[in-house]
C-alpha cells in the first residue's frame, strides 16, 4: 500500500472493472433508490436483458424484505462467482479513479474512487474517528444487509464520502490534469442518470491526493473551519450509503472475532470501496428527504402530532414548517417551539412514536412530486421537508454528533451513484 495514505484511512484499491461490456447496461443506480416505484426497476430489467450487469450483483432494497430474499441473495452470490470465474473483470491494482458525473441537471460532479479502512470509521454519535456518520444509524437495518454481504466475494459501492475542502485542493486539481491519465470509461447512464467518465490516476497524482488530504487533517484547518483546536479531525463524513458502510463494518467486525489479530490488516473485508466528493463541489446540492406514511389514518396521526407540539398551527410561520399532503389536502403546519434543531427531527420523533403503537409504515422519498403523488393515495400521508444548508454539515457533526436519519440527500434519485467499479472482499 502507498505509505503516504497510512494516516488517512483512505487508500488506492485493487479495482475491478468489466473487460468488455455495454457500460450503459452494466451500470445501475444505487440499490436504495426507487424503493416505492417497482416500475423503475422493471424498466432496468428490460434494458439489461441477458447482458452482463451490476443488476445481477446487487439486491434492490425493494426486495430486501421480500418473500424470496434468501434465493435472491444466493443468485447474487452465484452471479458474482460466475463473473469472476468467467473472466468478466479486469483488475486495476493499487488504483484511484477520478470520475466526472454529468447529472440530470447538466451539472458535472467530480469524484474520487478508492477504499477506506473500516477501523477508521465509526457511526457512534460523538465519535472522534476520521470517518464518521452524518445521520443516525438504525441498528435494526444492518442485520438484513449483512445477509447480503457476508458471503459475497465482491463488493460494489454506492457509498459517497464528503470532504470539507473549500480551497479545492484534493479533487479539483485532477480536473485539469485528466489528459495525463488513462481514460477507463465514457458512457451514458440508463434511466435518465446522465453521463459518466472515469480516469486512472498516475502515481504522482495519487501522491498529490495523499498530501492534500493530510493538509485537511491539520489542527489549523479544524480551527479555521470549525473554531475548534486540539480535537480529533473529521476528514470524511458519510454523505450517502451510511447503512451500507455500517454493514461492511459489521461484517468486518464479525470476521475479526474468528481471525487472529495478526491477520486483521490483511483481511480484504477490512476495507470498503467508496466515492469521495468535495462538499463544496458546485454540482453538489443538498435535497431534503421527504416522508410518506402508508396505511394510516391522517386525522389520528395529526392528533398525535398536535399532542406532541400543542402550539403547532396550520400555515407558514416562524419555526419548523412542514408541508403535509393527503387525498384532497395540501397545507403547511408550523411548529413555533421546536425541541430539536431541524424540521426533520421534529417530524421524525412523532413518526417513530406513532408507529410504535399504530399500524402503518414509513418510507423515505426523494422528490416533491413523487412525495405528493404517493401521499395523496388513499390511506397515505406525505410530508415535504425543507432543505438543510450543506455548509452546516461538518460543523454540526463536529459539534453535535449525527443528524437525524435521512435528513438530507445529495441530489435527486437518478443522480445517485451508479454501480460501476467492484472489489474483491474474499
Amino acid at each position: 500500500m502507498n505509505e503516504k495514505f497510512n494516516k488517512l484511512g483512505f487508500y488506492p484499491a485493487d479495482i475491478l472493472l468489466p473487460k468488455d461490456a455495454d457500460m450503459t447496461k452494466w451500470a445501475v443506480v444505487a440499490c436504495d433508490q426507487f424503493t416505492s416505484q417497482p416500475e423503475y426497476w422493471q424498466a432496468v430489467e428490460e434494458t439489461v436483458g441477458d447482458a452482463p450487469s451490476t443488476l445481477r450483483l446487487i439486491l434492490p432494497e425493494a426486495k430486501l424484505n421480500g418473500p424470496d430474499v434468501d434465493s435472491d441473495i444466493a443468485a447474487i452470490n452465484a452471479s458474482m462467482k460466475q463473473y469472476l470465474d468467467g473472466d468478466v473483470f479486469k483488475t486495476l491494482p493499487g488504483s484511484l479513479i477520478y470520475i466526472e458525473r454529468t447529472q440530470s441537471d447538466g451539472k458535472v460532479r467530480h469524484g474520487l474512487i478508492g477504499m477506506v479502512d473500516l477501523d477508521q470509521y465509526d457511526f457512534t454519535p460523538g465519535s472522534g474517528a476520521l470517518i464518521r456518520a452524518t445521520e443516525g444509524t438504525v441498528l435494526s437495518r444492518i442485520p438484513p444487509r449483512v445477509k447480503v454481504r457476508q458471503d459475497a466475494p465482491i463488493e460494489l459501492p454506492h457509498v459517497m464520502l464528503l470532504i470539507d475542502d473549500p480551497d479545492k485542493t484534493v479533487i479539483e486539481p485532477l480536473t485539469a490534469a485528466s489528459g495525463d491519465m488513462e481514460k477507463l470509461y465514457d458512457f451514458d447512464l440508463q434511466q435518465g442518470g446522465g453521463h459518466l467518465k472515469g480516469w486512472k490516476l498516475t502515481e504522482g497524482q495519487m501522491d498529490g491526493v495523499a498530501e492534500a488530504l493530510t493538509g485537511l487533517c491539520a489542527d489549523s484547518e479544524m480551527q479555521k473551519k470549525y473554531g475548534m483546536s486540539g480535537v480529533a479531525p473529521l476528514l470524511f463524513a458519510v454523505g450517502d450509503g451510511n447503512h451500507s458502510l455500517a454493514t461492511a463494518k459489521q461484517c468486518y467486525e464479525n470476521l475479526k472475532k474468528v481471525t487472529p489479530e495478526s491477520e486483521w490488516a490483511s483481511l480484504p473485508a477490512r476495507y470498503a470501496l467508496v466515492e469521495v466528493v468535495n462538499n463544496h463541489d458546485d454540482a453538489l446540492g443538498f435535497e431534503p428527504i421527504h416522508r410518506v406514511l402508508f396505511n394510516v389514518d391522517h386525522e389520528d396521526f395529526m392528533a398525535a402530532f398536535k399532542a406532541a407540539y400543542p402550539n403547532a398551527y396550520e400555515g407558514r410561520g416562524e419555526g419548523h414548517v412542514i408541508e403535509v399532503v393527503w387525498k384532497g389536502h395540501d397545507e403547511c403546519i408550523t411548529v413555533p417551539d421546536p425541541k430539536v434543531q431541524l424540521a426533520v427531527g421534529t417530524l421524525q420523533g412523532v413518526i417513530d412514536e406513532y408507529l410504535k403503537s399504530h399500524s402503518g409504515e414509513v418510507d423515505y422519498i426523494h422528490g416533491d412530486e413523487v412525495t405528493k403523488e404517493l401521499g395523496s393515495k388513499p390511506g397515505n400521508m406525505g410530508f415535504l421537508l425543507p432543505a438543510m444548508g450543506k455548509e452546516q454539515l461538518f460543523k454540526t457533526v463536529m459539534a453535535d454528533g449525527v443528524l437525524p436519519r435521512k435528513t438530507f440527500s445529495m441530489g435527486h434519485a437518478q443522480d445517485k451513484r451508479y454501480y460501476v467499479e467492484a472489489r474483491k472482499i474474499k
